[in-house]
């Protein structure tokens, strides 16, 4: 059904779900490591996306770990 949709064009809920559960567990990895690491907040956060192969794709979440004084 996707490659169809992919075809005829509009969006493929499925996959757009799939890609929200992986930014979320990409955010709270992030934030279990700022924990870890004593801070008090995250700043500058980001996602990338990139293409690992066809039809697989890896979301990134980054930024800065701060303790607050």
């Amino acid at each position: 059904m996707a490659g169809l949709r992919n075809i005829v064009g509009g969006e493929i809920k499925e996959y757009t779900r799939m890609l929200s559960q992986a930014r979320n567990q990409a955010v709270e990895r992030m934030v279990k490591e700022a924990e870890e690491l004593g801070a008090d907040a995250v700043i500058g956060m980001r996602f990338t996306t990139s293409q690992t192969m066809s039809g697989a794709a890896e979301i990134l979440a980054y930024g800065t770990a701060v303790k607050l004084v």
